[in-house]
């Protein structure tokens, strides 16, 4: 419950002690009067004036307490100056239903299959911005450029093969990415483009691709799955000083994206951003009854 829990003022807590000090080395000094039978008032007195004492002690701890700005950290974001913007192209077309890339469970599809490696990728990439693009007849921007990986990851859950249609639109897919990654300034913009099959509804011409990869300093991984139109993903990555890479299992898919994962590494600044959640309001309710309680019972006195 108190994982995490720190004080952005915690000098501020030293009055803590100055309020303990004075409690006992500067009490009031109240007038002497000679009154008979005064002890039968204080002995009636006696339980309420304790209480009232401890509800003051509490009204004036809990003030420290909310003046020094209790705070618990949730996260650590790193700042970076020379990061890497990564698009993960994924073919979700009607041939990605194949059941032939994990050979230990026949009840997984391709796609299952390299939604299990994205995810892994995802998880390794802590310190990138990654996109999500998908396509089929059509193409689909899953997740824009973004660090939140657990929600990445709860997006890939979601997507299905055939979602957007059985057919192969991969360069309009590559398209989509590029227009994604044109305006920003990184160290690196990276296409990771996977498919299983040759594209056969795009309207965008391939040299068009070429053109616009290269214009924009765009390189291009692509990895083809099975029987995958090998000549166009290798001319790609090639044009764009990529890799082309051959996957005919999830061992294969898994050594591929962690060989990407190897080539192309952020450099990160120590510097961070602290997300941090504010508690001081929950000392100042306490302090606030407390006070309530001590007004109400002083003035019964």
């Amino acid at each position: 419950m108190f994982n995490n829990i720190n004080f952005e003022f915690p000098y501020i807590l030293l009055l803590i002690l100055v309020f303990i000090f004075c409690s006992i080395y500067c009490k009031e000094k109240t007038a002497t009067y000679l009154i008979p039978h005064l002890h039968i008032f204080q002995k009636s007195n006696q339980k309420s004036s304790i209480f009232i004492n401890i509800l003051k002690s509490f009204v004036v701890l809990f003030s420290i307490i909310a003046l020094a700005s209790p705070i618990r950290i949730s996260d650590h974001q790193i700042i970076k100056n020379d990061g890497i913007n990564i698009i993960l192209n994924l073919d979700a077309s009607g041939s990605m239903k194949y059941r032939d890339l994990d050979r230990s469970d026949d009840t997984k599809n391709r796609f299952d299959v390299v939604k299990e490696v994205v995810k892994s990728f995802i998880t390794e990439r802590k310190n990138d911005n990654i996109g999500l693009v998908v396509f089929g007849d059509s193409v689909m921007m899953a997740s824009p450029l973004s660090f939140d990986k657990d929600a990445q990851k709860e997006i890939v859950d979601y997507l299905e093969v055939e979602m957007l249609g059985s057919k192969t639109a991969m360069i309009d897919s590559l398209a989509s990415s590029i227009n994604i990654l044109k305006d920003k300034d990184a160290k690196s913009n990276v296409i990771i483009l996977l498919s299983d099959g040759e594209d056969n509804i795009s309207k965008i011409p391939f040299d068009v691709i070429i053109r616009l990869v290269k214009k924009y300093k765009i390189k291009v991984y692509s990895i083809g799955i099975g029987k995958a139109n090998k000549l166009a993903l290798n001319n790609i990555a090639k044009q764009s000083k990529g890799k082309y890479y051959a996957a005919y299992s999830k061992e294969d898919l898994s050594l591929i994206y962690e060989d990407i994962n190897i080539l192309e590494k952020s450099k990160i600044d120590q510097n961070k951003i602290i997300l941090k959640e504010y508690l001081f309001f929950y000392p100042l309710f306490l302090a606030i009854v407390c006070l309530i309680g001590f007004i109400y019972l002083k003035n019964k006195e």
